[in-house]
């Protein structure tokens, strides 16, 4: 709802400061957590930086994961 568009607003320029080209994505998936957690987020610019290491974790291992399957495709063509 209305709060969570208010966090996000306030999410993006601090995650913005650690990832900025990833800020959008990571913004997004923190969304999906609960607001109450949201709002320690904000708080805590240390426990901020921590979640954004655990999303570029998450976002690096998909990202890891699609790239291994092509590698597999080519060499089994």
């Amino acid at each position: 709802g209305v709060q969570k568009q208010m966090l996000g607003e306030k999410l993006f320029p601090a995650i913005s400061k650690f990832q900025p080209e990833l800020a959008g994505k990571i913004t997004g998936m923190m969304l999906e957590m609960d607001n109450s957690e949201l709002l320690i987020l904000l708080e805590s610019e240390q426990q901020l930086r921590t979640k954004v290491e655990e999303a570029m974790r998450v976002l690096e291992g998909t990202r890891g994961d699609a790239a291994m399957v092509e590698e597999a495709m080519r060499v089994f063509k």
